[in-house]
């Protein structure tokens, strides 16, 4: 399909849906979701009543310089998504590789993260309940985010270095922040029991798939609450929109959690809580790259894979003070691969070159990752500024498992971060950042010869940057940041006498707008716009970039929407790249882990429990070096939300979606298999 015919195919889907809305509209012209009433005061003591504010699908976060975007449980619950990356792909800026498998996939953010080649390229950083989790480059096999999205309540993902520096370091493409659900927001902060269940399902051209997730949670006084979650999600071989199976595709996915919190001292300040999730699976006579849908040269394996973390936190939040906010943090992530290779399956067995391979697909691997942060948020008045002061300091320590082709060892490092969002004068917030992180890694490393020999390499930097907002009147908003970050040597680097003794340096300028508004066209509608310019250079490149020794990538990211107080809505988001990198003989060349450029256009209207929405996605050509390396495509998708209120039940919802309506053949620019076809997913969820 060329560009014209999917800007036509998205013009009359669009229009088919605006058309049903404009017959709807007059009959539901004073209907709204309860929760999107607002009580509003002219004055002390006069109350106007209940006024309905128009609401989008998703709030973007324009007030802030910081390009962040939040996904709430909401939402989470509304994309019945089966992977992490496959629920945040509609953040602009945020790409895919495979998303629709939890093996074998990953996320990119502005060309940085996951590739075709490795599940990561430590330029994202990814955080569960502060817990900081993933591999370094394990060699085809994704395993950058290793979880199930019904465990969540909220995914953050923050766009780029400059609002992660108290996250860690080393986040040039940026920040995924993913906090689990928990007794007090399921009960609404009141006392009681309360069971919530999910079941899901989906149709894809006769290979079905399903998902069950059971929670129950308690809090019988105020000072004590629990909760505890059982997921199992199961897929089978996927088809794409020409009908073909995609191998390799097939997955099962049992999770669970357990969450616990105690509250004591006066007015509760005090509070210790533990969290403890996992997330298995077993994978029997699979290829052993992940990424690919045959076995090719390495040939299969049995792999069972598990990832868990473990944080216990203290945490002092007195209500006589404002300047004490303190936290101390304990962290532990667990990853576990152990695979085995089937005999027979790689063509290259009984050949010369088949013993160098042996210890590659029989290689199990682990990464223990464990931290200690000690945090304090303090609000503060000095001189007429007002400030929002996050200081920390952290210990990490990160213990891998030595294996064939992904050396072990030992990576120390000891931070320190501050954070002080002031607001010098109306208007105008100014916030610095500075970190700094000093490592020791250690390892034992084959010499080439009959000889292993110990390596210690130490590192140390300051790291930061500045960014500044500054709000015009009517909703108005400009902004502006600079960043400086450096991406330590991982223990991949020692291995390599040129890597080890130097960090990755990225560099990033923002600079964009904002827009927020209620009563714009009509009475209390709401309309929202950010859009942001950024402009990245990553020099000294050391990790598996292609040859690449310097990245330069710029773009920009929109987000944009329109809600009436009758639930009419409309969301747009748009994400435009561009990047070049220069080699080691010196020559630049388009960069080959960018995405295409992607917009995705959505409709809905609110009304009588119902909300009925149409989404469309348009990815364009993506041309490397002037030769068509990925074709562009059209996807639309529809999405039906009933919300009945039942005596009894709580957060009852009928969920029903089509995507890839439309059944087109696609891949991804960062892909290696194509998308799913025409998939139909259902999901029922209640709560007692």
């Amino acid at each position: 399909m060329t560009k014209t015919g999917y800007f036509k195919a998205a013009l009359q889907a669009s229009a088919g849906v605006m058309a049903v809305m404009a017959l709807n509209a007059p009959a539901f012209a004073q209907q709204a979701q309860a929760d999107e009433d607002e009580e509003v005061q002219a004055g002390e003591g006069e109350f106007l009543g209940v006024i309905d504010i128009g609401e989008s699908t998703r709030s973007i976060q324009t007030g802030t310089a910081t390009p962040v975007t939040q996904v709430n449980r909401e939402e989470i619950e509304d994309r019945q998504a089966s992977t992490i990356a496959e629920l945040i792909d509609s953040v602009p800026g945020v790409s895919l590789v495979n998303g629709s498998t939890p093996i074998g996939s990953g996320i990119n953010i502005r060309g940085f993260g996951a590739n075709s080649t490795y599940g990561t390229d430590q330029k994202i950083n990814i955080q569960i309940d502060g817990a900081s989790v993933g591999s370094e480059e394990l060699y085809r096999i994704g395993t950058q985010l290793f979880t199930d999205p019904l465990l969540y309540k909220t995914v953050e993902v923050i766009r780029g270095p400059v609002g992660g520096f108290e996250y860690g370091s080393g986040g040039i493409g940026g920040t995924v922040r993913l906090e689990t659900i928990d007794a007090y927001d399921l009960l609404r902060g009141q006392t009681g029991f309360t069971a919530a269940q999910t079941l899901g399902g989906y149709v894809d051209r006769g290979e079905t798939g399903w998902n069950t997730s059971t929670t129950v949670a308690a809090m019988p006084t105020e000072n004590f609450e629990f909760l505890a979650n059982y997921t199992y999600r199961e897929g089978g071989t996927r088809s794409d929109g020409n009908g073909n199976p995609i191998s390799n595709s097939e997955f099962e996915l049992p999770s669970f959690l357990v969450k616990g919190a105690v509250h004591f001292g006066a007015d509760n300040a005090h509070t210790i809580e533990a969290t403890y999730n996992q997330t298995e699976t077993a994978e029997r006579d699979k290829p052993y790259d992940s990424f690919e849908t045959t076995g090719g040269a390495f040939g299969n394996v049995d792999r069972d894979t598990k990832s868990r973390t473990i944080v216990a936190g203290y945490y002092f939040d007195p209500i006589a003070t404002d300047a004490v906010n303190l936290s101390l943090v304990y962290s532990y992530a667990d990853q576990e691969i152990d695979q085995e290779y089937v005999p027979g399956s790689s063509p290259l067995e009984g050949t010369p070159s088949f013993p160098f391979l042996t210890g590659t697909v029989n290689a199990d691997h682990r990464y223990e990752t464990s931290k200690v942060t000690l945090k304090n948020v303090a609000y503060l008045t000095t001189g007429g500024i007002r400030h929002n002061l996050r200081t920390g300091v952290e210990y990490v320590r990160k213990d891998r498992l030595d294996a064939s082709a992904a050396p072990g060892g030992t990576d120390e490092r000891l931070a320190a971060f501050l954070v002080n969002e002031m607001e010098l004068f109306r208007g105008f917030t100014l916030t610095p950042a500075v970190r700094y992180e000093g490592q020791s890694m250690k390892a034992i490393i084959f010499d080439g010869t009959a000889n292993e020999t110990p390596i210690s390499v130490s590192y140390e930097a300051f790291m930061g940057g500045v960014s500044g907002r500054y709000e015009l009147p009517f909703g108005l908003a400009v902004f502006g940041s600079w960043a400086r970050t450096e991406s330590f040597p991982i223990l991949d680097d020692l291995e390599s006498a040129a890597f080890r003794d130097q960090a990755e340096r990225g560099e990033t300028w923002e600079v964009g707008g904002a827009f927020n508004r209620t009563s714009v066209l009509f009475p209390n509608d709401r309309a929202a716009f950010k859009v942001n310019y950024y402009d990245s250079e990553l020099t000294n490149a050391t990790s598996q970039l292609g040859g690449a020794t310097e990245v330069y990538i710029d773009g920009f990211e929109i987000e944009a929407s329109y809600a009436t107080a009758s639930g009419f809505y409309a969301d747009f988001n748009g994400n435009i790249v561009d990047g070049e990198f220069l080699n080691g003989g010196g020559v630049i060349a388009d960069w080959n882990n960018i995405p295409a450029n992607s917009y995705r256009l959505g409709f809905g209207k609110r009304f009588g429990g119902f909300d009925l929405r149409s989404e469309s996605i348009l990815v364009e050509d993506l041309y490397l070096d002037g030769v068509l390396d990925t074709e562009g495509y059209y996807l639309h998708n529809l999405h039906a939300i009933w919300k009945p209120q039942v005596d009894g039940l709580r957060n009852l919802s009928f969920r029903l979606s089509v995507e890839n309506l439309f059944d087109e053949f696609y891949i991804n620019a960062l892909a290696t298999r194509p998308g799913p076809g025409r998939t139909v997913r259902g999901t029922v969820s209640l709560q007692l």
